[in-house]
């Protein structure tokens, strides 16, 4: 992609940083996907001209897992954060309930537990009507069983 398109700006400042920073989260090198993604950092909350192209904070959310990892939970909250105060740019994606789940591990990590419980709850809610065997479910399911 990033050879296909060099000229544009969604392609080499959005999708092409987020592809490589997920993949140096998979690779377990948590910092090297918060260093790729700075140069997103500008423009992950713009906007494109083309209604076909929407951005959807995919950087941000991927930022946030990475500080996850890094077990920095107040930066990890931060971008979930952004996440949430920017429903209207995420519209119906995947991430938006993910930043509720993303936000109640960041708040444990810093020992929140009222406010890590809550987002577990939201995050709940939204998807009380899932598969309740999605990996993903069953792992927050155990992680808010073990919240004291």
């Amino acid at each position: 992609m990033a050879k296909r398109f060099p000229q544009n700006t969604v392609v080499q400042f959005n999708y092409v940083p987020t592809v490589r920073a997920q993949l140096a989260l998979n690779r377990k090198d948590p910092s090297k996907a918060v260093e790729i993604l700075e140069a997103v950092t500008p423009y992950e909350l713009g906007q494109s001209e083309d209604d076909n192209i929407t951005l959807s904070l995919y950087p941000v959310y991927v930022r946030g897992e990475a500080y996850l990892a890094q077990h920095q939970g107040n930066e990890a909250a931060a971008e979930f954060h952004k996440i949430l105060d920017h429903r209207g740019v995420v519209f119906n994606e995947p991430i938006a309930p993910l930043a509720r789940l993303g936000l109640g591990r960041a708040y444990a990590l810093e020992g929140e537990l009222s406010k890590s419980r809550a987002a577990y709850q939201d995050f709940f809610n939204l998807w009380k009507d899932a598969d309740p065997n999605i990996p993903i479910l069953l792992a927050a399911r155990s992680e808010y069983a073990k919240l004291k």
